[in-house]
């Protein structure tokens, strides 16, 4: 039985490889072994499909999330596909995601798949500063960055979302030069733990401190990442000032 899919006339929708069991033959080399946890397995295959298209395939069997509106249990793949799919309409950069569905095995059981794509071209904001790549660009520019990071995690709290790992590992960037000018595409990376959250207030203290402890930013940098976020939220976050 099948719990839901991703809605028809996407790119994952077309072709042979439509169907949940079409996807999950396909494999491809693990980037994240299988883990044990939530009483059952999750992993990451990066996988090539038909077109070319490189993507990740999150692969779970029994690794479930239990709440309120769920209580015996449901597969973390379905959750992180709402996410991906809400936290897009707000304008914030995540993966495209291309298939996911999760079924029942004949033990009851769930297995579930959830596929993205890669973000072509993007490093993480860890490797962008552990590789000294910020350091060919002048503070002006490298401000550019950050004041859009800052705007784009605005708009997520504003929506009461929370990341849940906003760790540097889970920021990608991309650069790119447009009419002799350096321009910047940010997106989120491991959405599986995003919830929504009663206070934006909340959502917002958790994961700024959160990336604060797990970067690199100088304190120039960090002081204009702050700027742009609370130009676009809207109130200042105690604790983010050293």
């Amino acid at each position: 039985m099948s719990d839901m899919s991703f809605p028809q006339g996407t790119a994952a929708s077309k072709g042979p490889e439509c169907s949940f069991e079409n996807w999950w033959g396909m494999s491809g080399e693990w980037v994240e072994a299988p883990n044990e946890r939530r009483g059952g397995e999750s992993g990451v295959q990066r996988i090539r499909i038909g077109d070319g298209t490189i993507a990740y395939a999150k692969r779970q069997v029994g690794h479930i999330y239990r709440s309120l509106r769920h209580p015996f249990g449901r597969p973390t793949a379905l959750r992180e596909r709402d996410a991906l799919a809400s936290i897009a309409a707000l304008g914030v950069g995540v993966p495209e995601l291309l298939f996911c569905e999760a079924r029942r095995d004949g033990q009851g059981g769930w297995r579930a798949l959830l596929v993205s794509a890669e973000l072509s071209g993007y490093v993480s904001l860890e490797e962008w500063y552990a590789s000294g790549d910020q350091a060919r660009y002048d503070q002006a520019v490298r401000n550019v960055f950050l004041t859009q990071l800052g705007a784009m995690l605005a708009r997520l709290h504003k929506a009461r979302w929370q990341h849940g790992c906003l760790y540097d590992k889970h920021v990608f960037l991309r650069t790119r030069e447009v009419n002799g000018q350096v321009e910047f595409d940010v997106a989120l990376l491991d959405l599986e733990k995003c919830r929504r959250r009663f206070s934006s207030q909340r959502a917002a203290r958790r994961d700024l401190l959160q990336l604060k402890r797990h970067s690199s930013f100088s304190h120039a940098d960090w002081q204009t990442l702050v700027y742009g976020y609370q130009a676009v939220f809207g109130k200042v976050i105690k604790g983010l000032q050293p």
